[in-house]
């Protein structure tokens, strides 16, 4: 691979002076704030561990900041982006900077929720600063479309990082710590301050680590069978999983009876389960009794995913490099 030049990367001046020119203003309904640090986008590509021969896709790359330090380092670098101005500008900004890697970058204009497939050989690394009101969505359905991709490293609101890492018995375990086990195994990778970011943002930020599991988690139950038993507990999180799951299993007497099924305590509630606590309970669950159950099912699930992934503080931006 050739060297790069020194002055490759995107700097504070080059930043505001590429903003200017294509008349840019960060704005808070994509989480727009840009790193502006070197240091700060070489220390993630080495956090992520990325290869000489990986080939990485990157989410909202912005104005390419962290997209060059990637390709300093990948094979290859697939950027996916919804910024219309963005999206026209970044390739012309990599074959100045980088003209030699120009050959190696591809852009899908796109919003990551609606891709389905990447110009190119399979990526095999997931490496971005996702805003935090799409952070976990968009996580989870790229994880999913794109099962080669083996590492994962992502930057979000800390509050958000702390919810993908969290344990079983944590209070802020839910929702998105248990799906994302589903594919990986997943932990915190560090802190990033405010001021590497412009403009500022009014949060912290936090880098989360998720390697594919070596083996799917071991269960006959279909993946949607299992984030079914998911959402329902977390919707009513304080409830025992008895009352929770009522809705899902048709009864309480029926979910009592499933959870009995696969070894889970009735008055357990599911914040103490893992992803494979959830998988036995799936496995277990009663035939419907009737179309009535399952719409009651159905209408907590798409509550609970809404309940679940709302941010505790709603208005406030996420950096999106």
């Amino acid at each position: 691979m050739s060297t790069t030049e020194p002055d490759a990367l995107l700097g504070p001046a080059d930043i505001r002076e590429l903003a200017a020119t294509l008349g840019v203003r960060p704005t808070k309904q994509r989480g727009q704030n840009f790193v502006i640090d070197a240091n700060t986008v070489r220390r993630i590509v080495r956090t992520a561990e990325v290869r000489p021969d990986d080939v990485v896709v990157e989410v909202g790359p912005g104005l390419g900041s962290l997209t060059l330090a990637l390709l300093e380092a990948a094979d290859r670098v697939v950027a996916v982006e919804i910024d219309d101005v963005l999206a026209a500008a970044l390739p012309a900004t990599v074959t100045a900077r980088m003209p030699h890697r120009a050959d190696r970058f591809a852009l899908v204009h796109s919003d990551a929720m609606q891709v389905r497939e990447l110009p190119g050989p399979p990526p095999t690394a997931l490496v971005a600063n996702l805003p935090y009101n799409v952070a976990v969505p968009v996580l989870l359905t790229m994880l999913d479309r794109f099962p080669t991709i083996e590492r994962t490293l992502v930057m979000v609101q800390a509050e958000v990082a702390d919810r993908l890492a969290a344990r079983p018995g944590n209070k802020v375990y839910g929702v998105p710590s248990v799906k994302a086990n589903w594919y990986t195994d997943v932990k915190r990778a560090g802190s990033i301050g405010r001021k590497v970011f412009w403009p500022a943002p009014n949060v912290d930020s936090g880098l989360v680590s998720l390697v594919r599991r070596a083996e799917p988690v071991a269960t006959t139950a279909s993946k949607a069978e299992v984030f079914a038993v998911v959402d329902a507990a977390f919707a009513q999180r304080r409830k025992t999983l008895r009352a929770a799951l009522s809705g899902w299993a048709g009864s309480a007497p029926a979910a009592e009876a499933a959870l009995v099924a696969a070894g889970i305590s009735p008055q357990a509630r599911g914040e103490a389960l893992t992803v494979e606590e959830f998988a036995a309970i799936a496995e277990n669950k009663p035939a419907a009794t009737g179309p009535a159950e399952a719409e009651s099912a159905e209408t907590k699930s798409v509550e609970a995913t809404s309940v679940e992934s709302k941010p505790d503080a709603e208005n406030k931006p996420e950096p999106s490099a």
